[in-house]
């Protein structure tokens, strides 16, 4: 099957970007089936990530039934690309997927703390994709079920699919009463996080604005079935009253090594606190980094432990066995009426 790919940006006007100089631009990436006769080619660049060749823009394969569509969330300070890897391998499984790029938190654009700390902005990016559909979907039109719409996410991502399932924050994880002894002021890619918040707080009106905003609901019943893939510490913001009230089926991955997001700490925890969730423990010391793409030698030279697993363990055969489980999951539900 011929793998196409489409990318293009979208705005939200009912919020401004960091800056307050726009609407906050929502940038996008499409995989699909494209047409047999389609051309293939790689994607230019220098990447850190492995790619697969991509028809760029070719046309859509027809299909006798709509395509189910996943929604992807990248991890922290990632970009729609770290999923790539999911997408496509969904792709071959009957699906099709999209994913975003989260303003100020991607390595898209330039880092900014407000994207950091303010993670629930995240969520309503995936609500715009689908509210505006016709302004992406081309020759879609159509082929796309909209009873049939998942979303996945990866660590802060995984945060993003459970707000969008109904959970609702009822802190920020790095604000300063928050923050244990001696423990992280921030995540990997923002180590000081919490030392912006108090400043940001005085100084800017939008992210003021954003702030009044954790504990607004960001449900989209839209989405009938969420994949979480190894949650981090942020998920226990998340009150447990709303995870009890969550309707919508989940599965929650995280890798049996996993020292950044600790299985009992997070995604059991989660699990135990949902009614219709699966804990799946991924065996082999598999750590957090594994649900990211394969490296290539350029992002092996510049940040190793993303892409180094145990001995014996090849990714992309665990990629596999992902995505093999996410597409059963995902196709196991056909109809808001089974849910």
């Amino acid at each position: 099957m011929k793998l196409g790919f489409r990318e293009g940006i979208l705005h939200d006007e009912t919020r401004t970007d960091w800056d307050a100089s726009g609407p906050r631009p929502v940038r996008w990436s499409f995989w699909y089936p494209a047409a047999k006769d389609s051309i293939e080619t790689e994607i230019p660049g220098r990447s850190w990530f492995r790619r697969a060749a991509v028809a760029h823009d070719a046309p859509v394969r027809p299909a006798n039934v709509p395509y189910p569509l996943v929604l992807l969330s990248h991890g922290t300070g990632g970009s729609a690309a770290g999923l790539e890897w999911l997408a496509r391998r969904l792709v071959r499984r009957g699906f099709i997927a999209l994913g975003v790029s989260h303003h100020g938190n991607t390595a898209g654009e330039p880092y900014r703390a407000e994207g950091f700390a303010a993670l629930w902005e995240r969520a309503p990016d995936l609500s715009l994709m689908l509210d505006r559909l016709e302004d992406w979907q081309g020759d879609l039109g159509g082929l796309i079920d909209r009873d049939r719409v998942f979303a996945a996410g990866f660590s802060a991502g995984a945060y993003t699919v459970m707000l969008l399932a109904g959970a609702v924050a009822q802190f920020s994880q790095f604000e300063q009463n928050r923050l244990k002894p001696g423990g992280p002021r921030g995540p990997r890619e923002f180590p000081d996080l919490a030392d912006h918040i108090p400043s940001l707080l005085r100084k800017s009106s939008v992210f003021r604005q954003s702030w009044s905003r954790i504990s607004q609901s960001y449900r989209d019943d839209r989405i009938k079935a969420v994949l979480v893939c190894a949650p981090g510490r942020s998920v226990r913001a998340f009150s447990e009253e709303s995870l009890r009230t969550i309707d919508a089926p989940a599965v929650i991955l995280v890798g049996d090594g996993d020292t950044t997001a600790p299985i009992e700490e997070c995604s059991s925890w989660l699990n135990a606190r949902l009614e219709r969730s699966r804990l799946e423990i991924l065996a082999g010391g598999l750590g957090h980094y594994v649900f990211l793409p394969e490296g290539t030698p350029l992002g092996f030279s510049f940040a190793e432990h993303l892409f180094s697993d145990p001995a014996g363990i090849e990714r992309a055969s665990v990629h596999e066995e992902i995505s093999e489980l996410s597409a059963a999951f995902f196709h196991g539900i056909s109809s808001p009426a089974i849910i």
